[in-house]
C-alpha cells in the first residue's frame, strides 16, 4: 500500500487538531454548564430545606398562635441559618401593619462574609423575593424561583408558616460557578486560549495550502516535460525550505548544462582524434590505391613512347581514366577528413527528394533500373542540411544502382518515425541486388572497405559522417530479400 504524501499527512494532522479543539470547547462548555446546573439544584434543595426548617421552628417556638414575635423570628433565623453557608432569609406577611414597608418583618444573614452584621435586605433581589412571596401567598404552596445573572444563579424560596395565616418564611441563596470567584476569568482565559488555537489552526491551514501549491509547482517542474527536464531554471517559491531545494535543482541544471557542453566539446575532440588516428591507416590504404593506377600510367606511358600514334592515343586514354580514378579517391578522402559543417533549415521534403532522385534517372535508365522516390505524408517540415543530406543520399543511390541487376528496382523513401517519444526523420535506400556479404556487414561503413574491386570504400564512410553530424546515425538494415541502407536523424536538431 503506497504511503500518503507529506502534504496529505499535514492536512490530516490539521483536521485532527481542529477536531480536538472543537471537542475540547464542547467538553469545557458542557462541564461548566452541567456543573452550574448541579450547583443550582443543590442550592435550591438546601434553600427549600432551610425555609421549611425556619417555618417549622418558628411555629414550634411560638406560644400563642397567630402572634408575630419579631425577636423570636430573628432568633430562629440566626439559629437555623448559622448552619447553612451562603443562605439569607427572613419573614414576610401579606398583611403588613400600617407604615410597614413591603411586609418584611425580620431578616438575617449570619454567614455573611463582610464586615459587621448584615441586616439590610438586598435591594437588587428584592423584586425577585417579593414576586416569589406573593405567588406563595396567593397559592399557599411552597415556591422556588431561579434567576440567572451572568455566571451566577439567584434562587429565591418562599414557604408558608404553619398555623399563621399570611405569614411566610423566605430564603435567598446564590449558585456560584464551579471554579469559584475566579470562574468567569478562568472561563474567559480558557476561551481566549481556544480562540488562539483556532486562529493558529487557520493560519496552519493557510500555510499548508500555500505549501501544497508550491509543492505542485515543484512537481510540475520535475515532470518529464517540466522546466528542469527542459534544462530551464526554476523560480524561487518564497518558502525557505523549498527554496533550498529549488536552488539545489537550479545548480544541478547549471552543472548538467556545463557538463553537456563539456561532453559535446569532448565528443568533438574525440571525433577529431579518431579521424586523425585513422589518417595513418587511410594514408597506407590511399597509397596502395594510388600506387596501382600510377604504375599502370607509367607502363602505358613507356609503351606510348615506344609505339606508334594509335598506341600512344590508347595509352593516353587509359592514363586519363587512371587520373580520374585518383582524383575521385582524393576527393572522397578530403571529404572524409574534413569535419562536416551542418547548416540546417526547413526543407520541403517531397519536391527535394524527387529532385534528388531525378538527378540519377539517366543512370538508372541506362541500366534498365526502375528508380522511385516515396515520401510519407507529414504535417510539418523537417529541418536539416539539404546539401549534406543530398551528398549522403547520392552516395547511397549510386551504390544501389551499381549493385541492382538490370531490370531491378531502387527505391528512395523518406518518412517520420518516433524514438523515445521524440520525432525523427528516416531515409531508406532499397535495392534488390545481391546484398552485402556477412563478412563485410560489420565493416561496411569503415573507410576503404568496399564490396567492389574498383571501389574506394569511402562513400559509405562519408554517409556515416554526415548522419553523425546531424545527430543521427546510419546503418545497414537486416533484410533477407533486399539491401536497405538507413539514415536516421532528428526531425528538428536540438
Amino acid at each position: 500500500m503506497p504511503r500518503p504524501s507529506f502534504s496529505t499527512q499535514l492536512y490530516a494532522l490539521w483536521i485532527l487538531v481542529a477536531i480536538l479543539c472543537s471537542l475540547l470547547t464542547a467538553t469545557v462548555w458542557l462541564m461548566l454548564s452541567s456543573a452550574l446546573g448541579e450547583r443550582v439544584a443543590a442550592a435550591k434543595q438546601q434553600a427549600i430545606a432551610t425555609c421549611t426548617a425556619v417555618a417549622s421552628r418558628y411555629d414550634l417556638s411560638i406560644q400563642r398562635p397567630g402572634e408575630a414575635n419579631v425577636d423570636l423570628m430573628h432568633a430562629v433565623l440566626d439559629l437555623v441559618l448559622i448552619r447553612t453557608e451562603g443562605i439569607e432569609g427572613g419573614f414576610w406577611t401579606s398583611a403588613p401593619a400600617p407604615g410597614a414597608a413591603d411586609g418584611f418583618l425580620a431578616y438575617a444573614f449570619p454567614t455573611y462574609e463582610g464586615s459587621g452584621v448584615k441586616r439590610d435586605i438586598p435591594e437588587a433581589e428584592t423584586p425577585l423575593i417579593l414576586r416569589t412571596l406573593r405567588s406563595v401567598s396567593g397559592g399557599g404552596q411552597m415556591r422556588a424561583d431561579v434567576v440567572s445573572s451572568g455566571a451566577d444563579a439567584v434562587i429565591a424560596v418562599a414557604c408558608p408558616v404553619p398555623h399563621h395565616a399570611g405569614l411566610l418564611a423566605w430564603m435567598l441563596t446564590r449558585a456560584r460557578p464551579p471554579l469559584g470567584p475566579y470562574g468567569a476569568r478562568a472561563a474567559a482565559f480558557l476561551a481566549g486560549v481556544l480562540a488562539i488555537i483556532v486562529v493558529l489552526a487557520l493560519l496552519l491551514a493557510m500555510a499548508l495550502r500555500r505549501w501544497k501549491r508550491n509543492l505542485m509547482r515543484l512537481e510540475q517542474a520535475l515532470a518529464p516535460d517540466g522546466r528542469l527536464e527542459q534544462g530551464k531554471q526554476m523560480e524561487r517559491l518564497g518558502e525557505r525550505d523549498l527554496d533550498h531545494i529549488v536552488d539545489a535543482l537550479n545548480r544541478y541544471v547549471e552543472r548538467a548544462d556545463r557538463l553537456q557542453r563539456e561532453a559535446n566539446e569532448l565528443g568533438t575532440k574525440l571525433a577529431q582524434a579518431e579521424r586523425f588516428g585513422a589518417l595513418g591507416k587511410m594514408a597506407a590504404q590511399i597509397a596502395h590505391e594510388i600506387r596501382n593506377p600510377v604504375g599502370a600510367m607509367r607502363l602505358k606511358a613507356e609503351n606510348a613512347l615506344a609505339g606508334d600514334g594509335a598506341r600512344r592515343e590508347s595509352a593516353l586514354k587509359i592514363i586519363v581514366e587512371q587520373v580520374g580514378r585518383i582524383e575521385s579517391q582524393l576527393a572522397s578522402l578530403l571529404a572524409l577528413t574534413q569535419p562536416v559543417t551542418v547548416r540546417a533549415q526547413e526543407v520541403e521534403l517531397r519536391p527535394w527528394l524527387a529532385e534528388l532522385a531525378g538527378a540519377h534517372e539517366s543512370a538508372a535508365q541506362s541500366r534498365r533500373i526502375t528508380l522511385r522516390a516515396q515520401v510519407a505524408s507529414c504535417a510539418a517540415q523537417p529541418v536539416f542540411d539539404a546539401a549534406q543530406l543530398a551528398r549522403a543520399l547520392d552516395n547511397l543511390i549510386i551504390n544501389a544502382l551499381r549493385h541492382a541487376p538490370p531490370g531491378g528496382h531502387v527505391t528512395v523513401r523518406a518518412r517520420a518515425s518516433t524514438e523515445d517519444g521524440r520525432e525523427r526523420l528516416r531515409f531508406e535506400v532499397i535495392d534488390d541486388g545481391p546484398g552485402v556479404s556477412a563478412a563485410d556487414r560489420e565493416r561496411i561503413f569503415e573507410p576503404f572497405v568496399s564490396g567492389r574491386p574498383d571501389g574506394s570504400g569511402l562513400g559509405l564512410a562519408v554517409v556515416r559522417e554526415i548522419a553523425s553530424a546531424h545527430g543521427g546515425h546510419a546503418w545497414l538494415a537486416d533484410h533477407s530479400e533486399m539491401t536497405c541502407f538507413v539514415i536516421d536523424i532528428p526531425w528538428r536538431p536540438s
